[in-house]
């Protein structure tokens, strides 16, 4: 089961995944909540993983999905407290360089701040 508690940080919203990003329940709950994210207008979105306990292909996949939805709509997304089982499957996939990866939540929001890109204007319609 994953389970994702949402709230903000100044203009970052912060996703805290707890559970399982695994095919048929965790992929699913992050794809939803980014949509939702994006279609918000959200421009700065930190996932913090320190409560994941299990990631796939299908976690794998997701997370790559979501990076490639945020950047189609002017949106950062960046990863938080990555450990164990979940870093070695991230590393080995070779998908952490698309992300910048923070292990301290103050300094993460700060360096959103830092990025030029992270301070375009909301996608219109």
């Amino acid at each position: 089961m994953m389970h994702v508690d949402v709230r903000e940080i100044e203009d970052v919203l912060v996703l805290e995944l707890d559970g399982r990003l695994v095919a048929g329940v965790g992929d699913v709950v992050l794809r939803d909540a980014m949509n939702a994210i994006v279609a918000d207008g959200w421009r700065k979105v930190l996932i913090d993983m320190a409560n994941v306990k299990r990631i796939d292909s299908a976690g794998i996949g997701e997370l790559a999905d979501s990076h490639r939805l945020a950047e189609r709509f002017g949106c950062q997304v960046r990863l938080l407290n990555l450990h164990g089982q979940v870093r070695r499957v991230l590393e080995m996939s070779r998908l952490l360089p698309l992300f910048r990866v923070h292990h301290d939540e103050a300094e993460a929001v700060d360096a959103f701040g830092d990025d030029p890109a992270a301070a375009s204007p909301v996608f219109q319609q």
